[in-house]
Order: structure tokens, then sequence, then C-alpha cells
């Protein structure tokens, strides 16, 4: 199978790409068809025939410090390593054992640094119990430990076992030999790696192997993303496997890829393997920074990225059809490994609720983009020049920021400052450190974007400098009835005139066209030309002679969009943009490939904020807080998914299907907690009462779907994330 960039993409640093794709290479050597499909047959579970490989690759070690032998990679290194590993469904005790000695770095003990190089060379495996609890009690010499605990991964080939005790009202961890306890391999989903049960009987564990430091909580977090870090690589099989398989299969004579359902369930997949990837790659960076936030970290992505897991291996089997219920396939491979893995994380009611009463507790965690050095000069310019417009009025705020580049840093000088990715980060926050407020621009960034690229000297002068201090307002006049977001086959006709263009035609969906005192248009100046050539970019002021605009009342009531009808409107010459009939490439080269967006969210929508406002004034019931841990999950993934996108940009990379997914997400979410506040409150959820509950989520949810429209409805953006991300054919 071919490789694609969005196989392995849980690490965005040259060191963490490099090492995706060493072990990469490994698993292409090591663990091949053949491999997996003898450990598939297996009836009894040994050690891979790669163990010693492991270890030789210097995998093992990758997360432990190198006082004890290891890469000291850390968490983030290590869970690269488990995605592509994930990919190949490795069988054998490889994630228990680096659980184990993960578990033993965070204790500190004496006996982390007896154990840890024997973890790291491969001579000893190792397997940690995440379930019941056995039963302590405390003697002089440490503790007396019985019981039994099950579902133990990894069990039965692990010589040193990690087990939680229950003493008293706390539960800690101790280290075993497992020749001192009776294993017993279990019958399990995962037919690649076998869980096991331990029973011990009165064992006498001295106190030096009671790892007394290592808190409940962070043996937790520690598995998490250890576990979501290698479901993140079984969903990446999946994703890829179903993309492939559907751009061969041909059925009614085509490629299944080019059917929307097949199509848009295959960029569903997609979607959610890039939320998996974000909030893995935040909690493993969290877990490495020590940071107060990690365990809220690593609860976000012990949901997210097994569920992803599960679910894209639900739907790769339903893409490939019968072929995928076989055995002989090892689609079910990864299915019963993805089960496996969410299931021995908990319940997903535990493992939701735990987000759900973190975030109800205030536990929040903000997206914080780690800048090179390079940034440090750079800020301290920018405050201090920030600081002394922050101390003008507000009118003259907006020409100074207007007139020095601040508004759009990423045009060129003089219109803004030719300011690269690192430098438009910094000046975003510092614009909100300084508390300085940008104008808001509408539809006249896009405008800006335009005339700067392609038009002329004079229509920069003439429009650029009023329109960046907020003084002009503009609209958009694409869409059209017959066409809607499918601007190529737009018919507003341009007939070529003396001195220019009468435009004749319909415009609808137009914001703010009813207060706007300039147009950008596209119509068409050559009907025999092709789709997308034949058409010209255009500066309209709108209160020429044959503009009517005809505001449409919404769903709302209120009346944001317009029809704007063009009956013989004349526009001259010197408003056009660009070449004629090229106004395609006008409207899609402006710029805006370039831009930093650091998205902040549209308050005139639901927001997670929202949310936890309201559930913190309700009595919620177990249903009630289940879905807000879902929505604070799914609010975390998209925030998360924008800094990658930020990161991505600063190294040089492409952005464009991640910022699909980014958008695609965000066009949603406020639909979900609108949803949520209206369902909660029930009957008083359908009576408007200002300054109540009610009031405000009915507004809510119905001006928010509009987000699922405009600008390219999901429809359109799920066919845009699985034609650019994974390649499958467009529809013809």
């Amino acid at each position: 199978m071919a490789k694609n960039a969005y196989e392995l993409g849980l690490g965005l640093s040259e060191e963490h790409l490099a090492l995706a794709e060493s072990v990469r290479g490994f698993t292409d050597r090591q663990i091949t068809p053949q491999v997996l499909r003898a450990a598939v047959d297996a009836t009894i579970e040994t050690r891979p025939s790669f163990w010693s490989a492991l270890a030789d690759q210097g995998l093992l070690g990758l997360h432990v410090p190198e006082v004890h032998g290891g890469q000291g990679a850390g968490m983030l290194g290590l869970a690269v390593a488990l995605e592509a590993l994930g990919r190949a469904a490795h069988p054998g005790p490889f994630l228990p054992t680096v659980l184990a000695s993960a578990l033993l770095v965070a204790a500190e003990s004496k006996v982390s640094a007896e154990l840890l190089p024997e973890l790291v060379d491969g001579s000893a495996t190792a397997a940690v119990g995440l379930s019941e609890p056995l039963r302590g009690t405390r003697t002089a010499a440490g503790l007396t430990v019985t019981g039994q605990t099950g579902s133990v991964l990894g069990g039965t080939l692990a010589e040193i076992l990690l087990l939680p005790v229950r003493t008293g009202g706390e539960i800690s961890w101790v280290v075993l030999d497992a020749v001192d306890a009776k294993v017993s391999e279990q019958d399990g989903l995962d037919v690649t790696r076998g869980t096991a049960k331990v029973v011990v009987d009165e064992l006498a564990v001295p106190a030096e192997r009671v790892l007394g430091d290592l808190a409940e909580p962070r043996v937790r977090a520690i598995a998490a993303v250890l576990f979501a870090a290698e479901a993140v690589g079984v969903a990446s099989w999946c994703v890829s496997t179903a993309a492939e398989y559907a751009k061969t299969r041909v059925q009614f004579g085509r490629p299944i890829g080019q059917f929307q359902g097949v199509k848009h369930k295959c960029a569903q997949m997609g979607v959610a393997l890039e939320q998996a990837r974000a909030v893995v790659w935040d909690a493993a960076t969290a877990l490495d920074a020590g940071d107060d936030t990690a365990g809220f970290a690593a609860s976000v992505a012990a949901v997210v990225a097994p569920d992803a897991a599960v679910g894209c291996a639900q739907d790769c089997i339903q893409v490939l059809g019968g072929i995928g219920f076989t055995w002989e396939h090892d689609a079910h491979v990864y299915y019963r490994r993805a089960l496996s893995l969410r299931g021995l994380l908990g319940s997903g009611e535990e493992r939701v609720a735990r987000v759900g009463r973190q975030a109800l507790d205030g536990v929040t965690r903000s997206s914080t983009l780690e800048l090179p050095a390079e940034a440090e000069p750079l800020r301290e310019r920018i405050r201090a020049e920030l600081a002394e417009i922050a101390t003008l009025s507000q009118d003259d705020q907006l020409v100074r920021l207007g007139d020095e580049g601040w508004v759009q840093p990423h045009l060129p000088r003089p219109w803004g400052k030719g300011a690269g990715p690192l430098k438009q980060v910094v000046i975003a926050q510092e614009l909100r450190t300084a508390e300085v407020t940008l104008p808001e621009l509408a539809m006249g960034g896009w405008a800006v974007q335009a005339i700067v690229a392609h038009g002329t000297e004079e229509q920069k002068a003439k429009h650029v400098p009023s329109t960046l201090r907020g003084e002009v307002v503009w609209c958009q006049l694409f869409s059209e009835p017959g066409a809607g977001s499918d601007l190529a086959s737009l018919s507003t006709k341009a007939e070529k005139v003396d001195g220019g263009w009468l435009i004749t035609g319909q415009k609808i969906w137009t914001s703010l066209a009813q207060f706007s005192e300039w147009a950008i248009l596209i119509a068409r100046t050559d009907p025999a030309a092709p789709k997308h050539d034949g058409i010209t970019y255009f500066l309209l002021e709108m209160d020429s002679p044959g503009v009517t605009v005809r505001p449409l009342k919404e769903l709302t009531g209120s009346a944001l969009f317009n029809e704007v009808f063009l009956d013989g409107v004349f526009i001259p010459d010197e408003n056009v943009v660009g070449a004629v009939n090229e106004g395609w490439h006008v409207a899609r080269t402006t710029l805006a490939g370039e831009r930093v967006a650091l998205s902040q969210g549209i308050a005139l929508y639901a927001s997670i904020k929202d949310l936890l406002a309201y559930a913190r004034s309700r009595e919620l019931s177990d249903v009630a807080l289940h879905r807000v841990g879902q929505l604070v999950c799914e609010s975390q993934s998209i925030e998360l998914i924008g800094s990658r996108v930020v990161l991505k940009q600063l190294s040089g990379a492409d952005v464009s299907t991640t910022s699909s997914v980014g958008k695609f997400l965000s066009m949603r979410i406020g639909q979900w907690i609108a949803e949520f506040g209206v369902d909660h409150l029930g009957v008083a959820g359908v009576t408007s009462v200002p300054g109540q509950p009610s009031d405000k989520w009915m507004d809510a949810l119905l001006a928010g779907r509009a987000t699922t429209i405009y600008g390219g409805t999901t429809e359109v953006q799920l066919n845009v994330i699985a034609e650019r991300m994974l390649g499958l054919p467009r529809d013809t």
C-alpha cells in the first residue's frame, strides 16, 4: 500500500516525523503479513520474533531517561512510535512493557533503577494491572497481598508485574515477580495479544517494591496516553485501508469512492483520526511537561482516540463489504485490537463522565504554542508598538491599526507587514495581551486580499486603507439561486459596453448587503468559455442604479441574508480586478493560504464556555453529564487541531487538509451545544423568557443551523476532505 502523508501524523516536529518514518520502516521489515498471521493463528502466545530487534532499535527504551539506558524521548516520542506500531497491529508485549517502564520512571524508586535496564534491553517483559485491585494489609516489612485481578495485558509473557493493591481507602501499585503469582491466560477479543488473570495468595511484598509515590490518577493518565496512541495507529490503518479500497473497487461502472455515501464515510473516518491525533499529542506533551492539567488532557485522549479507533474499524469493514467480514482479511484484527484497547481503559460511561466532572470542576487546558527562540525579540518590539497604540482613543486606534498593517499583517507592505507565520502568531498573541481590538472586516477581508493580490495601484489606494480602518462595509455577491456553492455554474451576465460592463442577474444569501457600500462580484463575461473560464471579478458600488437589495427573513426571524437583483448595473472598467475572464483565478488565489488563522470562535453561536456555565447551574443526570463530557472532548479536539494547523504552518508544512478538518468540526459544535441546552430545558426550552436560559438557547439553536450551510456545506467539506486528504476520486 502506498504511503500517504496522513498515515503517520501524530508528531509535528522534524525529529518526530523522522522517528515515525523510522518505526514505519521497522514494521515493514519486521512485522510482515506472515508474522501477523502467525500471531493470529498461534495457539500459545510467545515473544514475537522481532522482540530483540525492538530493543536493538532502541524502541523499548524510547521514553526512558538516558541514565537508565533509554533514549530520553519522553512520552510524546513513545506515542509517535506507538502510532506507527499500532498501524502494524504489532503482536507481543511491547505496549504493556513500555507502560510498566513508564510507570517505573514516574515512580522514581529504587526498584525502578533496578528493573528499567532489563526492560529497556528486552531481557525482561512486564505487564500492568488496570482493573480490580488486590487486597493489601500493612506489615512492618511492607504489605501482605492477596486476591485476583483480570484482563492484565501481556500478563502471560511477563516476568515483572505491576499490580494495584487496595489498602484501606487507598490504592497503590506493587512490583511482583510473575513467578510469585498464579498467571492464567484469558480468552480475549484481541487474537494477536492476550490478557491474563493474576491470582496472589498471601504474598509478602517488601516496602521497597511498593510504589508509594505512584498515585492512581498518574497511572491512569500514562496508560490512557499509551493506549490511545496505539489506538491512533489502528485508526490510521483503517482509514488508509478503506480509502485505498474505495479508490480501486469498481461497482456499477465506477470506483465506489465516487459514491457520496462511501466518500463521506471515509472522510468522517479521516476527521476522527485527526481528532484522535490532536488529543493524544496534547496529552503526551502535557505529561512530558509535568503540567497540572495533564490528567485532564489524558482523560480527553482516553475518550476520543479509542472511540475513533473502534469507529474507524467498524467503518473500514463496512467500506470493504463482504471481504471485510472474512477471517482472511486483517480488518477484524484491527477491530478486535481497537475494542480491546478501549475496553482495557474502562467503560465509556466512566471515561466520558470523568471528563465532564473535571470540566465542571473548573479544570481547563488551553492550547499553548511553543514558539522558537527568535519569537522573543520580535515579541518585544511588537509589544512596545502596541502599548503605544493602546493609549489612543478607539477611533485613532483603528486608523493606526489599519495604516500600519496590523489588521492583516500577512499582506505585503504597505497594506500589511509582510509577516510570515511566526510573526503573525506573535502579533495575534500580543494584540490580545494589549486588549487592542481589530476592526471587524467581514467580507472586506476577502476584498482586500483580492485587491492587493490582483488589483491596480489605483484600486489599492482607493479601497484598501479605508477598508483596513473599518470605515467601509463590504458584501460578497457570489452565490446564486441556481448555483449555490457551485460558483462555476453562475449565470449572472456581464456585457461589455463603452467604458465598462452592464451586469444582469441575481445573487442570494448575501450577508450585510443592506448595509454595504461596496461589493465584490463575479459574473460571466464569456458564455462560450468552459465553466471556470469566462468569469470576471468586479468591484461594485452598492448604490449604483439597478441594484435592488431585498432582505431574506431567516428562520430566526431576523434578516442577515439578502437577495440582490442586478438590472443592467453599470460597472466601469476601472473596477475590474485582474484580467477579464480570469475572475475565477482572482477569487481562488487571494493570499488567504498565507494567513495564519488563530480561531477564537464566533460570538454569535454557543460555545463550550456557555455550556459549562449553564451546566454548573443545573442538576445534571448521568445522561446529561455524559453529553457534557462528549461536548468538552469535541471542543478540546477542535482547539487542538487549530493549534496543530498553526504549528504546521510555522514549519512550512501543507495545512490544507488539517484546516478542512478543523473547519468541518467547527461548523457543527455550536449546533450540538445549543441542542443540548434546549433539550435539557425540556418544556421550559420551548418558551422564550427574556433574561432566562431558554431565551439564549433558543436563539443559539435557531441561528446555529446556518453554520453547517454557509461557506460551503458540511457535505461539501466532507467531499473536500475525502478528495484532498484521502485521494478519493472526484464525482464526474
